[in-house]
């Protein structure tokens, strides 16, 4: 019993964990990196791919491999299969995420490095390797924003509860409160507001806290995908319209490759190498977005304030407070009479 205890909790943790999914997209293009560097053809390397938690082993695994949502394995099963017949990887992975809502849109980051790299005529298994690496910083990023965000998350958790925290602390005091807010006009009216106004405040923290998480996908990517098309010796021109290509296929959000200007600039004057300049800057893009979550979550204890004094404190007082006034008074007046 305690051993299915831990094995449920362990598996609502890495459910509730939003860069696992990510985790396991980097871990089958690491795979996939290896079998190719190794002399297998695409075809056998995607064939030899398992979609699985690869921080586990034995019999943990199967355990969490629970957790894969059926739409990463249809992705992934859709992929094996364009591999095999010869087909597009990317536009297959692409077309069975639009069946698929459930699967991760780190799928469309691996759809992209694939096709720039079959465009450029980029080495596959560096391309993968390059992208792996950058969907890991992606998911360290997310986990370090989850963990900063967790503190004011949890207050905001526990300010909206001490609503119904007071409804039922005047119930053990032996008052009517419950009594007072269903069978009261006054007390109905309380109820419906307050309840409006939590509902207010939940809905105002929920979207405060989900601006200050983690937006953008693989912040710096479009640098290292456009570093990748020229690792094979395309011109500038020719591997910013394979990038520029891909991202709108696959990485619509991502504006293109207009960050890489100033980097092309620094090479163009400096004489030195693009490709490294471009990783470079990849690198500081990535570092940039953590200062800039950490930052958004030191804001976020702040912000909550205004849905608290706003929605949550005066459902306190309609809720807790004035039932149970109405229940003295009313206890009262009825004594007395």
């Amino acid at each position: 019993m305690l051993r299915a205890a831990a094995r449920l909790a362990e598996s609502l943790a890495r459910r509730s964990d939003p860069a696992a999914a990510i985790d396991r997209i980097a871990a089958v293009a690491e795979r996939l990196a290896s079998l190719l560097a190794a002399g297998l053809a695409p075809a056998a390397a995607w064939g030899n791919v398992r979609l699985d938690d690869p921080e586990t082993t034995g019999r943990r695994l199967r355990w969490a491999d629970r957790t894969v949502s059926a739409g990463d394995r249809a992705v992934l099963t859709a992929a094996a299969a364009a591999a095999a017949d010869g087909a597009d990887v990317a536009a297959g992975v692409e077309e069975a995420m639009r069946d698929q809502p459930s699967a991760s849109p780190a799928w469309s980051v691996l759809a992209a490095a694939w096709a720039v790299a079959e465009a450029a005529g980029s080495p596959l298994a560096l391309c993968l390797t390059v992208l792996a690496g950058a969907l890991r910083d992606e998911a360290q990023l997310r986990r370090e924003a989850r963990a900063a965000l967790a503190g004011p998350a949890a207050s905001s958790r526990l300010v909206a509860a001490l609503p119904l925290i007071a409804l039922g602390f005047g119930a053990v005091l032996g008052f009517d409160t419950a009594g007072v807010l269903f069978g009261n006009p006054v007390g109905i009216a309380c109820l419906l507001a307050g309840s409006a106004l939590l509902w207010a405040g939940a809905r105002w923290n929920a979207a405060l806290i989900a601006r200050a998480a983690v937006a953008r996908p693989a912040p710096g990517l479009e640098l290292e995908l456009l570093a990748v098309a020229m690792s094979s010796g395309a011109s500038l021109d020719r591997a910013q319209q394979i990038v520029g290509a891909a991202l709108r296929r696959h990485l619509s959000e991502i504006d293109g490759t207009r960050a890489a200007a100033p980097v092309l600039a620094l090479a163009e004057r400096a004489g030195a190498p693009v490709a490294d300049l471009l990783r470079a800057e990849a690198a500081r893009l990535r570092g940039t977005a953590r200062a800039e979550g950490a930052m958004r979550a030191a804001a976020l204890g702040v912000r909550l304030m205004i849905p608290l004094g706003c929605c949550v404190l005066p459902a306190f007082v309609l809720l807790g407070v004035a039932p149970l006034l109405i229940s003295v008074v009313t206890g009262t007046l009825g004594g007395a009479a």
